[in-house]
């Protein structure tokens, strides 16, 4: 159980304080830990407060102020978007539901092995993106190509730290080879990966069918996290 913060009558400047929280029997120390980290996360507080389903979403949020892919009229694909914070973002900054006059107004499509519950402006699919005919589906689903390939997937956890980070490494490439297919010219593609030493092939990969490539950690993501993205620009088609 959570022990609450002391109220603070101090009279001086607000701050929040530190949640504290109790062991309880059956309970590991690791999920102690990462209970106690959840209750004082700040993104995790700001999520509730903004109606995100998870921190997650201010990873996208932080990685579009800087690179400007999720623009008003683009069509995107979200894979493995479960729950469904990133199709949340993507729908107010590509103008899903078309609210913002004047704005061309977008499309957000969300795929995932797991059914999601439903997020106003986007289409939400269950779906193995690695199925022969995915990449036929999603495009009959679109209309068209895409113009940005989302993935925030992460591999399930064996605990092994080499493992996890080839196969997550695995997992991205093969959205990677998703987006060759569904992609326009010029689109975007991000996704996570892990610092590790296996994503070099990736790259290469990468630079050979888009203008630029980035590696990127934003604020979002916490500081003792190997996770990272990859931001790559300018699909060549």
């Amino acid at each position: 159980m959570a022990k609450r913060p002391t109220k603070n009558t101090s009279g001086r400047g607000q701050r929040d304080l530190t949640v504290k929280v109790k062991t309880a029997r059956g309970r590991k120390l690791s999920s102690t830990k990462w209970l106690q980290r959840q209750l004082n996360d700040p993104y995790v507080k700001r999520a509730k407060a903004d109606g995100y389903r998870g921190r997650a979403a201010y990873k996208i949020l932080e990685l579009d102020d800087k690179y400007r892919f999720l623009v008003p009229g683009a069509r995107v694909v979200d894979l493995g978007c479960a729950p469904g914070g990133w199709c949340q973002v993507a729908v107010k900054r590509v103008n899903a539901l078309g609210d913002r006059k004047g704005k061309e107004q977008g499309y957000v499509l969300g795929i995932d092995l797991q059914e999601v519950e439903p997020i106003a402006g986007a289409d939400l699919y269950q779906l193995d993106f690695m199925e022969d005919d995915a990449d036929q589906q999603v495009r009959q689903w679109l209309g068209a190509s895409a113009d940005v390939v989302m993935s925030d997937m992460a591999a399930s956890a064996s605990g092994h730290k080499q493992t996890d980070h080839l196969r997550i490494i695995a997992l991205c490439e093969a959205a990677a080879y998703f987006a060759f297919d569904v992609l326009n010219e010029g689109g975007t593609f991000v996704a996570k990966v892990l610092a590790g030493g296996a994503e070099g092939d990736l790259q290469k990969i990468l630079k050979t069918r888009f203008a630029k490539v980035a590696n990127v950690k934003p604020p979002a993501s916490r500081s003792d996290s190997s996770e990272k993205f990859v931001v790559a620009t300018g699909f060549k088609g």
